[in-house]
């Protein structure tokens, strides 16, 4: 069976906290994989986890996304190629754009649109117009 994942039981997965919540989560998962089952995870859950881990958990940039990518690998997590590509990309916590608009450019590029933007540095990135 395939489930999805929402932000609080990512957050918990990455962080270990609060403690108890994040074992019975932990703990849950583990379960589930084991017995054949997959989790996914969508560029909305994962944008807000990465808020989350700065705001909430003290995470750098560099910290959070690097949890990300490592969530992103643990089997049993199903995300996009297109956000895994992402989240390997190098020097990834001071590109401009960053993370979150990199996937809003990759998943309109999934349905055939690019995206238009007011941010100059969106020129940076193919498949967007800058107006």
């Amino acid at each position: 069976m395939t489930h999805g994942l929402d932000t609080s039981m990512v957050v918990r997965i990455i962080s270990g906290l609060p403690e108890g919540a994040a074992e019975k989560v932990g703990e849950r998962i583990a379960a589930d994989i084991a017995g054949g089952d997959v989790f996914t995870v969508s560029a909305l859950v994962l944008s807000e986890a990465y808020f989350a881990l700065q705001h909430h958990y003290a995470f750098t940039k560099e910290e959070a996304l690097q949890s990300l990518l490592a969530f992103s690998r643990t089997d049993g997590i199903q995300m996009s190629e297109s956000i895994k590509a992402i989240l390997g990309s190098a020097n990834l916590a001071r590109a401009n754009p960053g993370f979150v608009d990199r996937m809003i450019v990759s998943e309109y590029a999934t349905t055939g649109s690019d995206t238009y933007s007011c941010e100059k540095s969106f020129r940076r990135l193919d498949g967007t117009v800058v107006i």
